[in-house]
């Protein structure tokens, strides 16, 4: 072998493992890429699911203090220490929900979240004083003010599907 074909040789194999060497170093990069985007998709899929949860509970817990207060009255027993407690403990329940909620859609939700808990207070606090029919007029406005947190779960929950 002369020295120009030896010399050639050993600089094609550099530049073959360069090359190698390049190629494996983009292909790290963009693996690690994919990965980082990944675990974003997973983590705000996470928060979406823990949203809707917590949607569902508010749910549930509006329609539990709803059913509460409406045994309340339907067993007409002013001031029934179990079923005043129930009631007051789903009240709260929905409370703490709401405020969860609340922290994700600002002040404006946390204040409108705050005077439908208090509603049901009140709602709870008639029905223990008696002289009330659990009709539709009774719940008018907290059924108002569910609407509008059932409406902003609905939007927070499409806009995070997004």
């Amino acid at each position: 072998m002369t020295e120009t074909s030896a010399s050639a040789s050993r600089f094609s194999l550099t530049h073959v493992s360069l090359c190698v060497a390049a190629l494996s170093f983009g292909a790290a990069m963009f693996q690690g890429y994919v990965n980082s985007r990944n675990l974003e998709i997973v983590q705000r899929d996470i928060g979406r699911r823990e949203h809707i949860r917590a949607c569902r509970e508010a749910i549930e817990g509006f329609f539990d203090v709803k059913l509460r207060i409406a045994r309340m009255i339907e067993l007409a027993r002013p001031g029934a220490a179990p079923d005043a407690f129930d009631a007051n403990m789903a009240v709260s329940r929905f409370g703490a929900i709401g405020t969860y909620l609340a922290n994700f859609q600002g002040e404006d939700a946390r204040y409108d979240y705050t005077l439908l808990t208090r509603e049901l207070q009140r709602l709870v606090d008639a029905a223990k004083a008696g002289g009330v029919a659990a009709d539709d007029s009774f719940f008018k406005a907290a059924n108002g003010m569910f609407d509008k947190m059932n409406s902003d779960c609905v939007r927070s929950s499409r806009v995070s599907l997004q």
